[in-house]
């Protein structure tokens, strides 16, 4: 190389080298991946980047993955290290962890596994991972035998109302955690969040609201706060929109509270509503849920005179006789109405029949 050539190289050099570091997506042999997926209001969001087995055996190569942390632990994945976030707080295997994201480092012993979430995330691996400073909570889970996987991947498994197990899976073995949430607590502290936006304008926002507190018996008394604002709208009454949904919302509400002179309100603004068939059975049903029978068998009666050929409205008739204790008055409406019944619903109508003869006709639960 002559003289001129060699400055050149010299001078260029750490150009080339800087380079290197650059924000160009350059193909890569363990592809970047970046899943959510959302348990309950919580979303679990995994970034990682996923190697192949490529016929090594990994988890017992310490080339591959590092035994029980010597030297380092192990990034759960390839480059960056893995990191989760939580958009609430949530549990790891039951040990409480604020929402953020956390770097997600493994030290593998055998089929023991100390996972480790670290609030320094933005690391390269796990080679700087600080294991007295960085780490935010650690716990310990055993491996499983699984199906082989060829690509490191991430499988959201195991669903229920308030958890999900993480299991990483990798060649023929998956390593499980369980996440669990506070399904109450954080639910009702989105929906407090969430109606203070685009949502406070939508009755239908605030009775849903409402309806998940009430299914879920918790919350009550906010509950009849939000389905209040549902059914009369917000400054001057913006945006209110009383219908039989939200004061049927209402009155359950109500009868949970053991509110019974605004719950005999409510269900009286709510007959107003029904200008239909389909509106009166449902309103006459729900009289049977709230344990109001005479109610529920008066209001049928008035609304079998506007629409005679309802033969629905004539089963909540006779199951109101039912609740009212006159068992054959409710037998004789029953039978009567069998032949006006539809034929895919005969069954039906047979079987709560055998029931009130037996006493143990008990209403469908909401």
């Amino acid at each position: 190389m002559n003289k001129k050539k060699f400055l050149l190289f010299v001078v260029l050099c750490p150009f080339v080298l800087m380079a290197q570091f650059h924000t160009l997506k350059i193909p890569q042999l363990s592809n970047k991946v970046t899943e959510t997926q959302r348990l309950a209001v919580t979303d679990i969001t995994i970034d990682y980047s996923s190697p192949s087995v490529n016929n090594r055996a990994v988890w017992t190569d310490a080339n591959v993955i590092p035994q029980k942390g010597n030297p380092i632990a192990w990034r759960a994945g390839a480059n960056m290290n893995t990191t989760i976030t939580f958009s609430t707080d949530v549990f790891i295997e039951d040990k409480p962890l604020k929402a953020g994201t956390y770097g997600f480092h493994i030290i593998p012993d055998g089929n023991n596994f100390t996972l480790m979430f670290a609030h320094n995330y933005n690391q390269w691996g796990s080679y700087y991972l600080d294991m007295e400073k960085d780490i935010t909570l650690k716990v310990n889970v055993k491996g499983e035998v699984s199906d082989f996987c060829e690509k490191l991947d991430y499988e959201f498994l195991n669903w229920s109302d308030n958890s999900v197990t993480i299991g990483l899976e990798w060649a023929d073995k998956r390593i499980p955690f369980k996440v669990s949430v506070d399904l109450n607590k954080t639910v009702v502290e989105s929906f407090r969040h969430e109606l203070r936006g685009i949502n406070t304008y939508h009755w239908q926002a605030w009775n849903d609201a409402a309806a998940w507190c009430l299914q879920h018996n918790t919350n009550l008394n906010e509950a009849l706060v939000w389905i209040n604002r549902s059914i009369q709208g917000g400054y001057n009454g913006f945006a209110a929109n009383e219908n039989l949904t939200n004061l049927t919302t209402k009155a359950l509400i109500l009868k949970k509270l053991n509110n019974e002179i605004e719950l005999n309100s409510t269900i009286q603004a709510a007959t107003k509503y029904a200008s239909n068939p389909m509106e009166a059975n449902t309103l006459s049903m729900l009289m049977l849920q709230l344990e109001q029978p005479k109610k529920a068998l008066d209001f049928s009666s008035d609304m079998l005179n506007q629409f005679p050929e309802a033969w629905f409205l004539k089963i909540n008739k006779g199951v109101s006789y039912y609740f009212l204790g006159q068992k054959n008055e409710a037998l004789k409406v029953l039978k009567d109405v069998s032949s006006m019944t539809p034929i895919q619903f005969k069954n039906r109508l047979n079987q709560i029949i055998k029931e009130i003869e037996s006493g143990t006709y008990k209403l469908p639960k909401r």
